[in-house]
């Protein structure tokens, strides 16, 4: 983990070969501030990562709407949660790109949404998995605040709940 923080900590201006910071306080934030650009990073996909998350939700979504939910399960379980030679979906591009779309269209941000599809928006009865993650991200996308809301949810509701129920969501939009 500190390899892959090490570029963004010596922007801080700690090296992770010397460790030699002025007190625990300072290399906290210096840490978290790293960790919140890596996130954000990982979970605002662009390019390929980005087309492979869409093709992955894409599927996943017409599985649900056709009412397979052992096909979209199974889209979903396939989601990696790491691609290092961005050969697959991922887990956090997944989710990123879901509440990103979720916030601009049920927010009306989107100019093709349809006006009033937050407040019309509902997801389906039942019991599923990501259910309650679901239901939190549809309240915080009509406001535009899903994405902005991630680290809530991701500790909340596990990073698997929300993967499941950001696919749920697109589905009943």
């Amino acid at each position: 983990m500190l390899r892959e923080l090490g570029p963004l900590l010596a922007e801080e201006g700690i090296d992770v070969n010397d460790m030699d910071v002025p007190d625990m306080e300072t290399l906290q934030n210096a840490l978290n501030r790293a960790v919140e650009r890596r996130n954000m990073a990982l979970f605002t996909p662009v390019g390929q990562t980005r087309e492979l998350a869409l093709t992955a939700l894409r599927l996943v979504v017409e599985a649900i709407i056709d009412d397979d939910s052992t096909l979209s399960a199974a889209l979903l379980e396939q989601v990696e949660p790491e691609s290092p030679d961005n050969s697959a979906p991922t887990v956090s591009a997944c989710i990123g790109a879901a509440l990103g779309l979720l916030d601009d269209w049920l927010s009306g941000h989107h100019p093709q949404a349809p006006d009033g599809l937050g407040q019309r928006t509902r997801l389906p009865a039942g019991h599923w998995t990501g259910e309650r993650a679901a239901t939190d991200i549809l309240v915080l996308a009509r406001k535009r605040r899903a994405f902005r809301s991630l680290d809530t949810l991701l500790i909340k509701q596990g990073g698997h709940n929300v993967l499941y129920g950001a696919a749920r969501a697109l589905a009943a939009v």
